[in-house]
């Protein structure tokens, strides 16, 4: 009885967060886009909240990852020119982390069968593949930690699998740490004047977003049939 009332409390929780993030969404999005796609203008908005602006951050953050059309990157980037490297990886992680908590738990209790539905519509060929794939959360990782690659759906696909919600946060954190790491490198060095630094960091990483873009379907493909070799 107890460990039902504890889940239908978390559902109630994950609900009321996603109810909130959405009616923030629909109501500020226009000046949430405005603010974030510059990184002074969001830095200026931050530090202008004092110390309110951590959790205006993480607040950012989450509405980020749940929410695709906010540049992330303007964060991140804004995170690391704010923070610095360390507490602007730490806050861009933790905002990212609750982020997908809230998508994978609302998915898995409370909207399976819609997200089921439309991914069953929309579905293409390299996402079918993973998600039918016993390899999947090697896969997965693979995704996450290739610059490129479609992450936030993941989290949604995730959710759809038997996988254990332990082990997945395991694998995005992981995945995601050292993407998340590099972008809030790129502006604390701009912060600090190493534009020489900055400038090859983003040649690097738009090398490799344009890697994982174009060799997306082969990686897929390699590792699920690495998957049926083992079978």
């Amino acid at each position: 009885m107890k460990h039902l009332k504890n889940k239908l409390n978390m559902k109630l929780v994950i609900l009321l967060l996603a109810i909130i993030s959405t009616l923030v969404v629909f109501r500020y999005l226009p000046w949430i886009i405005e603010i974030t796609v510059s990184p002074e203008k969001f830095r200026r908005y931050i530090v202008s909240l004092g110390n309110g602006g951590i959790g205006a951050y993480l607040s950012f953050q989450v509405l980020q990852t749940v929410v695709a059309p906010i540049p992330g990157e303007v964060i991140q980037i804004a995170g690391g020119y704010i923070y610095g490297s360390i507490l602007g990886t730490f806050y861009s992680t933790l905002g990212m982390m609750l982020g997908g908590t809230i998508i994978f738990y609302f998915t898995r209790f409370i909207a399976f069968s819609f997200v089921e539905k439309i991914v069953k519509r929309t579905s293409t060929q390299w996402l079918t593949k993973i998600i039918n794939s016993k390899n999947f959360p090697v896969i997965m990782f693979v995704m996450f930690i290739v610059p490129g690659m479609p992450k936030d759906i993941l989290i949604y696909i995730a959710a759809l699998t038997p996988i254990k919600s332990l082990k997945f946060f395991m694998i995005l954190l992981v995945g995601r740490l050292p993407g998340t790491a590099a972008v809030v490198c790129i502006g604390s060095n701009i912060h600090h004047g190493n534009y020489i630094f900055s400038i090859t960091l983003v040649a690097a990483s738009g090398l490799l977003v344009i890697l994982g873009i174009l060799y997306k379907d082969k990686i897929i493909n390699k590792f699920s049939e690495k998957q049926c070799n083992l079978s």
